[in-house]
Order: structure tokens, then C-alpha cells, then sequence
């Protein structure tokens, strides 16, 4: 089945409900692509509830309401036959009303996110154009590319004057102090969370005309590249997004907000930013810049388990998604980077690929997960688990084996 013929079903789905209950993955795509619906859902006079959750399981798709799951469900075979789910992930569940790039050949790693996936969904309930610049927080936040399907709807996008490209600082925050103090994608070693390093490389680059980035840049760069990858670094300034119809128009910032707030807990307010409501916008950077400045500590503090290299462990599980981002992305690796997290009696578990590694990590993570009482799955280049923390060690026992193998 074709990915429009997908979206057709699933639209026309949502628009016989009176009622959805609509549960969204907690981070910048899963978030961007509720709000894209919800937006939908609203112009066509359909109610509903929007929730943010890290993960859910059948149990939470229980009663006789309808269940819209975004950027969640696509890895579930137990779910209702029912539920509508509009994914990116690998895809096991096999009910009726599922749009995913994936079945019908489309990349949903690199080339379409569960946000772009929600946005031609929408284009089928109604003339939505003014939703596309809420792909791009899932574009950049699973760090997809621009090409196939992405590089159709920003196109579009662009020729509607929803977005305009630009060049420049890709780094968020609020001003140039906060734009490398917070700094995580890339993550600057020696850079991110100096404080003290950063006002004194920023003194020194002021001119009669204020900063001068080109020589703020360089000394950045200096200061970084003994610990960063070239790749972070030439990242730090590249395409940016102005978002037209957004309350923060820099698609970077809308992004780094939104995903901060989901992980932190306060996927309301991450929600609330993507319906286009600019009353919380303060409260949501404050969380951003909190959520972004434990990254950085997580990343300092992170312990290696002994015995199995590229396995670490973190204190807060709900970093430990952007730690691994930060590991495989921005650290030299020949192998598959795992991170987990104590969350009570369970581990939270993220697994990625750095750059020209491949390894079908959904797949895998999956099968140990289930192996060890646990569920996982995601994406061949990033997935995740979670299982008993007293099987921590017989799962990162069988990962290591399994990626060095």
C-alpha cells in the first residue's frame, strides 16, 4: 500500500470519531506530530485528549475510546486492531489504520519522521499547509536528513512561505551566552557548560559593532576540537529554518524546547508551544536550559561498565536518550554506543549508531530486551529497552557480543 493511500485510511479513520484519545511519544517528533493532528483534529471539529508518554503498553489503550498513537505503536503487535497509529519505527503492528514510511518503502530513518508522516495524514483531513513547519522539529530532532519525502514537504513549505531557509548558528538559546553554555547538539567537550570559558572567548571577540562571530567561532572551535568530532564542530553553524507560523520561529530553538520539555516531564508545555500559544514560552526555555545543562552533567559523569566497552551508565533516566545522541554523534567510535538508567526497579536503555556504523539496532534490542523480560525496539540506527534492573548485566552481556560480533 502506497504511504497517500495509508494517510487516506487513517484520515478518514480520525474524521469518523467524535472522540480521540491521542497518546504521543515524548520527544520533538513524537510531540510535533500530535500537535500536527491535533490542529487537524480541531479545524474538523473532532474533541479530544492529548497525552505525552515515554513509552506505553496495550493496557493503556483500554475502554471503548478511540486511540491515535504518534510516533508510538508501530513496534507493538498487541495493540488493539483498531488503534490508529501514525509511525516511523519498525513496524510490527498490522491493524488496519497505520501510516508508516516504512511500509511502503520509505526510509523512516533518514527520509521521514512520525511528524512528516502526521503532516500528510492531515493534508487528508483538510487543507493544513500552514502545519509544515512542524515537521522540522522531526526532522532535526531524529536527526533525519533532507531528502525523499522531507525534502518534498519543505519544498512546498518554502513555496508557501511556511518556511524560510537561512544560514547560521544552529545552536538554541535565547542569547549567544546560552547558545554554547547549553550546547549539546553539537556537544562542545570543554565548551558546553563552561560558563566562565564561554564569557571570556565572547570578551574577547567583541568589537565596536558588537560580537564578531567569524573570530567567536574560531576560538570556540580551538577550544573544542581536542574533544569534539569534526562533524560536531563544522554542525555548530549550518542551514537554519525561520518557522513563519511558529511561537519560536527558529527551528532549532522550537525544537530543543519542545523535546527538553517532553524528556523533563512537561509535555504539556512542549504541546503547548506546537498549538501555537506563546503563554508559557518563558517556563518552557527555563526547562529546556535545565534539562539541557544535566545533559552536560550526565555526559561528565557518565560511569563505563567494566568489561563491556561503549556501554555507560547515567544517573537520570530521562537523560539518557541525549546521552547517547551526544556519545554516538559527537565521539569517535568503531562500535554501536548503549547508555541506560535506573528508573526504580527498571533500566531504561538507549542504544544508537554513530556515523558509518551500521547495525539494525530495533531488531536487536527487541530480541535481548524480550529476552530479559523486558520490550524494546525503534530504529535500526537508534532504538531502546527497557527491562528489570537485575538483568541489566545479561543484557549488556548479549549486546556486547552481539555488536562486536
Amino acid at each position: 500500500m502506497s504511504l497517500d493511500t495509508a494517510a487516506e485510511t487513517v484520515a478518514g479513520q480520525i474524521r469518523r470519531q467524535e472522540f480521540i484519545e491521542v497518546l504521543a511519544h515524548h520527544d520533538a517528533d513524537g510531540i510535533a506530530a500530535a500537535s500536527i493532528l491535533c490542529h487537524a483534529m480541531l479545524r474538523s471539529g473532532i474533541r479530544f485528549r492529548l497525552r505525552v508518554r515515554q513509552e506505553i503498553t496495550a493496557k493503556d489503550l483500554a475502554g471503548d475510546d478511540s486511540f491515535l498513537l504518534c510516533d508510538l505503536g508501530a513496534g507493538m503487535g498487541d495493540l488493539p486492531h483498531n488503534a490508529i497509529v501514525v509511525d516511523h519505527h519498525l513496524p510490527v503492528f498490522d491493524g488496519e489504520f497505520h501510516a508508516n514510511p516504512r511500509l511502503a518503502s520509505i526510509d523512516g530513518d533518514r527520509e521521514l519522521s512520525a511528524a512528516g508522516t502526521a503532516y500528510i495524514v492531515a493534508q487528508k483531513m483538510g487543507d493544513n499547509r500552514d502545519l509544515a513547519g512542524l515537521v522540522i522539529p522531526g526532522i532535526l530532532g531524529d536527526g533525519q536528513e533532507m531528502t525523499g519525502k522531507n525534502l518534498e514537504i519543505f519544498n512546498e513549505a518554502i513555496t508557501n512561505g511556511i518556511i524560510v531557509p537561512d544560514r547560521g548558528l544552529t545552536l538554541p538559546g535565547r542569547d549567544i551566552t546560552e547558545r554554547f553554555y547549553t550546547s549539546i547538539s553539537p556537544y562542545l567537550e570543554g565548551v558546553s557548560g563552561n560558563e566562565e570559558l564561554i564569557s571570556t572567548l565572547i570578551n574577547q571577540s567583541a568589537g565596536t559593532d558588537g560580537i564578531r562571530l567569524d573570530n567567536l567561532l574560531s576560538q570556540v572551535l580551538i577550544s573544542a576540537a581536542p574533544g569534539t568530532t569534526p562533524s560536531g564542530m563544522r554542525s555548530i553553524y549550518g542551514d537554519t529554518y525561520h518557522l513563519q507560523r511558529e511561537v519560536i520561529e527558529d527551528a532549532h530553538a522550537l525544537t530543543a524546547v519542545i523535546d527538553a520539555c517532553g524528556k523533563a516531564g512537561r509535555g504539556d508545555l512542549g504541546l503547548s508551544l506546537c498549538l501555537r500559544s506563546s503563554h508559557d514560552i518563558d517556563r518552557a526555555w527555563e526547562i529546556a536550559r535545565k534539562h539541557r545543562v544535566g545533559v552536560i552533567d550526565a555526559i561528565r559523569s557518565a560511569h563505563p561498565a567494566e568489561g563491556t566497552p561503549g556501554v555507560f551508565e547515567v544517573k537520570d533516566a530521562t537523560l539518557a536518550s541525549d546521552v547517547a545522541d551526544v556519545f554516538a554523534r559527537d565521539r569517535v567510535n568503531a562500535q554501536p554506543v548503549l547508555v541506560y538508567a535506573r528508573d526504580g526497579k527498571f533500566c531504561r536503555i538507549s542504544a544508537r549508531c554513530p556515523a558509518g556504523i551500521e547495525h539494525e539496532l530495533g531488531p536487536l534490542l527487541k530480541t535481548l530486551a524480550l529476552a530479559n523480560n523486558g520490550h524494546g525496539g525503534g530504529h535500526n540506527r537508534r532504538a531502546g529497552a527497557t527491562i528489570p534492573c537485575d538483568q541489566i548485566g545479561a543484557f549488556t552481556k548479549a549486546w556486547h557480543e552481539a555488536v562486536v560480533s
